[in-house]
């Protein structure tokens, strides 16, 4: 005779599916988002450009019940190129930082497509590929822990309702 609770186990798979999901999802996202910048960074073209200035924003102050805490204002580069063929460009850089990647003056490699020169990105690393990768590696994470769980699981209930064929009574 088998006995078993239905609503427990039923429960624990849906929410182990749901993790399952929710890493799959952020694992699409920063492919996703890592296809657009392999898409952009293949049709730019390339300029040099010059921080111009550093644009500070934030530093707003949270407060909850438990705890107070700030985060500080992040630097973004306020870029300025030419374009080939064109007028100066100036765009600011979407990633900020603190303490700032940059600094005013500094000499950096630009990426812009032809056809918008104002649809530009520094060409580095932070710019290009840490939203992705962040995406990326969380979803693996949560997903592979959420697998981790199911196959646990499914061993677990295996070893419960017996290898030789017998019926064991299981709790849970």
């Amino acid at each position: 005779m088998q006995v078993q609770v239905r609503g427990r186990r039923s429960a624990g798979w849906w929410i182990t599916f749901g993790v399952i999901a929710f890493g799959t999802l952020f694992f699409a996202i920063g492919a996703i988002v890592g296809g657009v910048s392999i898409s952009f960074v293949t049709d730019a073209e390339r300029a040099e450009g010059t921080v111009v200035y550093l644009e500070w924003q934030g530093g707003q102050v949270s407060s909850s019940s438990k705890s107070r805490q700030s985060s500080g204002p992040t630097a973004h580069p306020v870029v300025e190129f030419t374009p080939a063929g064109g007028e100066p460009t100036t765009f600011r850089s979407s990633m900020g930082s603190n303490p700032p990647a940059y600094d005013e003056g500094e000499r950096v490699d630009v990426l812009y497509r032809a056809d918008d020169p104002e649809d530009a990105k520094i060409d580095g690393f932070v710019s290009l590929w840490l939203i992705p990768l962040v995406f990326c590696g969380i979803g693996l994470l949560i997903a592979g822990i959420g697998t981790a769980i199911a196959i646990a699981t499914r061993r677990r209930s295996r070893l419960t309702r017996g290898g030789s064929g017998t019926a064991v009574p299981s709790v849970g």
